[in-house]
């Protein structure tokens, strides 16, 4: 049995999730969501959890178990409490604000970037350069982050770059006054 497939999802009070034609949909205050999932994967709502299992025994089963079980839990967190990424643009005039549905960024290059923000992804900027990306969707909010920190990453030697919140960059030694 798989560890993480067993665990039945919880479903708080406000959330409505529902089952057709080989898709789960899932209903709360902040959106709705939907996903397809694989016809060897069987739910079962038991009041309030719901529980997760598979027709056989085969690798790609066992494999399926947990990971909608896993999309089940994100689905149904997202539409109660959303999820957040942070980043940190970190530099000598690099700056980044919110233009409507525009992110504009001064990354050291010769001109400004622009990105446009998704629908379903809200961005707020603070003053002290942290960027931070929400939504109800987890892997939209991941994958937009990921985007925005590919286009200036952290670099080892003054830590200039966008990097996540909780990011650790190892920092190098530079030259040291060879002659």
């Amino acid at each position: 049995m798989s560890r993480i497939g067993k665990i039945p999802v919880k479903v708080p009070a406000g959330v409505k999730v529902t089952f057709q034609n080989e898709e789960i949909f899932v209903e709360g205050p902040k959106g709705k969501l939907q996903q397809k999932y694989h016809p060897v994967i069987t739910f079962e709502d038991k009041g309030g959890e719901i529980f997760v299992s598979r027709i056989n025994e085969d690798k790609q089963s066992k494999s399926f178990h947990g990971l909608y079980r896993n999309l089940l839990n994100n689905m149904v967190t997202g539409v109660t409490t959303g999820f957040n990424k942070s980043l940190i643009v970190n530099g000598v005039g690099y700056k980044a604000e919110v233009q409507g549905k525009l992110l504009s960024m001064s990354l050291g290059y010769s001109n400004d970037i622009y990105v446009a923000i998704p629908d379903g992804l809200a961005v707020t900027v603070d003053p002290g350069g942290k960027l931070t990306i929400s939504g109800i969707e987890k892997q939209r909010v991941g994958e937009f982050a990921a985007q925005i920190r590919k286009l200036r990453g952290p670099e080892p030697y003054k830590g200039k770059g966008i990097r996540y919140d909780n990011e650790i960059i190892r920092r190098k030694v530079g030259k040291s006054g060879v002659k």
